[in-house]
C-alpha cells in the first residue's frame, strides 16, 4: 500500500498565483467632489481643511477628512445618508488611504438611488 502524497491546496508558483498590482493610495478627491452640482449640493471646508459636503434637503451627508476624522481610527471618508419616520438611514466609511476613484463609484451609486420627490 502506498500512501498518497500530500499537495498544498493552493499552488505557490509565480504563474498559478496570477500576481496583480492593486491601486493603492488616496488619489484624487477631486474624483469624488465633482460629482455634486451647486444647485443640489452645499460644500463647506471647515478651519482643519475638511470638506463637508450636503444635499440641499439635509439627508445626504459627504465627509472628507485628509488627516483623519476627529474621534477616529483614521476614518477619510464618510457617506451618510438620513432615514425617515419608517425606515432606517445608513452611513459607509473608508480610511485616509482608500482610493479616490473607490470612494467615487460608491458615492455615485448613492446618487443614482436619489429622486426628487
Amino acid at each position: 500500500m502506498t500512501a498518497a502524497s500530500a499537495s498544498p491546496a493552493f499552488s505557490s508558483t509565480v504563474e498559478a498565483l496570477q500576481l496583480r498590482e492593486w491601486q493603492l493610495g488616496p488619489g484624487q478627491p477631486t474624483l469624488v467632489l465633482d460629482q455634486f452640482s451647486e444647485q443640489d449640493f452645499s460644500l463647506v471646508v471647515d478651519d482643519r481643511a475638511d470638506v463637508h459636503v450636503n444635499s440641499r434637503d439635509g439627508r445626504f451627508y459627504l465627509g472628507w477628512f485628509p488627516l483623519g476624522r476627529p474621534g477616529t481610527s483614521e476614518e477619510g471618508w464618510r457617506i451618510a445618508v438620513t432615514g425617515t419616520a419608517t425606515e432606517l438611514g445608513y452611513h459607509i466609511s473608508f480610511d485616509t488611504e482608500t482610493p479616490a476613484d473607490i470612494v467615487a463609484a460608491a458615492v455615485a451609486c448613492v446618487l443614482e438611488t436619489s429622486r426628487r420627490v
